[in-house]
């Protein structure tokens, strides 16, 4: 399960990251905690959001040009130099009081524009962490597992420091988070460096990565499959505090509950995929979580009993997280190495630049039909898209099958001569 950790690269930055990630989590909950107690406005809550995500949409499709031009080692430094530059004005207006909602407006945008570009840039640089191409798909999974982790310790001890200290004290740990994961950087051992790509413009070579992209029917159909996911899976974060409020009839607590048992589900989705041996078979694995993910937002809608629904979300918890990394892991063993950085920034897209949309579609419809009927629109586009990518899977394993035997995923026969019936076996799997 932890076999990518024998890599001494991805080791380092492992451990690093899952400590950054957690000061992620602590800086997010506070911000959201200050931005309601300064302004008590709903509107500006979900504004701030807004604008801390919108720029992944807009700017990561350039972030993976850049990503497949330079050093993606020397652009991660970039990005976490300038993410702890934001966290310490943050940390040091909080302290001097000094903060205003357009403060924390204009520095949200500032963070989701450095987002924009470290997570596809971080993606790519999966691949040159891990060097036997076998375990690849353990590394994302147990990334998957990181982000999951703190996700689930990040916002505890943000309460208890909010609730003793106050929010500077969160967006200071923050701070200081990121300086393990550059010194990491610096610390690494790159065995094959990459040569940089010539520069060209940079528009064309955007529109070749979209080529590409739309000429191989895994990726596109992946990427497809994966967006409506995202936009629809959007509105269960958005309505889950309605239900705990108004269905639920709890308060702060009940919130809490549904959010760790759903980060629970999700934590269970990567280790059993860090479990997996092979990607041999992701395909459809990621088909049916996109159909499980859909059924449980319809099931969580109409179940009352808090008991019931907290097991239901643990399900979608699983269900989405298990159809994202297996997106990931696949797209991750496909793609050509010198399109590698534009293809991410593509998932990265598809996965994080549709849910600012997502939220703003699933308010609207709350406001018009009710969080359960919401969820119950999600949960059936959900099951449709599912459905339109089952008839696009004997097509996208006929494509993936040969880029797996050139890789030498898919074993060869003692002669050195891959068996065909070995292959249609491997492919119905």
């Amino acid at each position: 399960m932890f076999r990518a950790l024998r890599h001494p690269n991805f080791r380092l930055f492992f451990f690093c990251q899952g400590f950054s990630l957690i000061g992620t989590w602590m800086q997010q909950v506070a911000l959201s905690w200050l931005v309601y107690r300064l302004t008590h406005s709903p509107f500006l809550l979900g504004f701030v959001g807004f604008v801390g995500m919108i720029p992944t949409f807009v700017c990561t499709p350039f972030a993976g040009v850049v990503s497949d031009r330079h050093d993606r080692r020397h652009i991660l430094a970039v990005t976490q130099i300038l993410a702890l530059v934001q966290a310490s004005v943050l940390t040091v207006l909080v302290f001097a009081n000094r903060i205003e909602i357009w403060h924390m407006i204009v520095l949200s945008a500032c963070m989701g524009f450095i987002n924009s570009f470290d997570a596809p840039v971080r993606q790519a640089f999966t691949v040159e962490m891990v060097e036997e191409h076998e375990d690849l798909g353990n590394a994302i999974a147990l990334n998957s597992s990181m982000l999951n982790a703190a996700r689930l310790i990040g916002p505890s001890i943000a309460g208890i420091l909010v609730a003793s200290v106050g929010e500077g004290a969160c967006f200071l740990i923050n701070a200081v988070s990121y300086i393990p994961v550059i010194l990491s950087l610096f610390m690494m051992k790159i065995v094959k460096e990459r040569t940089a790509a010539p520069s060209r413009n940079m528009i064309l070579e955007l529109k070749e990565g979209v080529g590409y992209a739309l000429r191989f029917p895994p990726i596109k159909w992946i990427l497809a499959l994966l967006s409506l996911v995202s936009l629809m899976g959007a509105s269960f974060q958005v309505v889950l505090p309605i239900f705990a409020r108004d269905i639920f009839h709890g308060g702060p607590q009940t919130f809490g509950y549904l959010m760790t048992t759903s980060g629970l589900g999700a934590m269970a989705a990567a280790l059993y995929l860090a479990g997996r041996k092979s990607v041999i078979g992701l395909a459809g694995f990621l088909t049916r979580m996109a159909g499980l993910f859909g059924i449980s937002m319809i099931l969580f809608s109409f179940v009352r009993p808090l008991p019931a629904a907290m097991l239901i979300i643990a399900v979608a918890g699983f269900g989405m997280m298990a159809h994202m990394a297996s997106c990931n892991t696949i797209l991750q063993t496909i793609v050509e190495e010198d399109k590698r950085g534009r293809v991410m920034s593509f998932y990265t897209m598809a996965f994080m630049g549709m849910m600012p949309f997502g939220s703003l579609l699933a308010g609207s419809l709350a406001s018009h039909i009710g969080a359960p009927w919401t969820l119950v629109v999600s949960g059936v586009c959900c099951i449709l898209g599912m459905l339109f990518f089952m008839t696009k899977l004997p097509l996208i394993r006929k494509e993936i099958r040969p880029v797996y035997a050139r890789k030498g995923i898919i074993p060869e026969v003692a002669s050195g001569i891959r068996s065909a019936a070995g292959l249609e076996t491997l492919a119905g799997e």
